[in-house]
């Protein structure tokens, strides 16, 4: 049995970001002027070996041990739909 994680990792809040900023002026200049801010974040999907609880325990390893920096990112685990 396989279960299927999405990780999702972001900036933690009051650290810059240089991509969002980047996309938000380049929005505004294709005329999407009600964009006020966007925040950029990777997503991650990973199918681990095992049931549900296995899964979410070696994903949360892997974002501590890997995937995120405790420093400056926030990051979510969830089973994938």
């Amino acid at each position: 049995m396989s279960t299927e994680i999405e990780i999702r990792i972001g900036l933690k809040s009051g650290m810059a970001d240089p991509e969002g900023a980047n996309v938000q002026k380049a929005l505004n200049l294709l005329g999407f002027e009600n964009v006020d801010t966007v925040k950029s974040a990777k997503c991650y999907r990973v199918i681990i070996e095992g049931n549900e609880e296995t899964a979410l325990s070696e994903a949360e390893k892997m974002c501590q041990r890997l995937l995120a920096n405790p420093v400056v990112h926030d990051y979510s685990i969830s089973v994938a739909d």
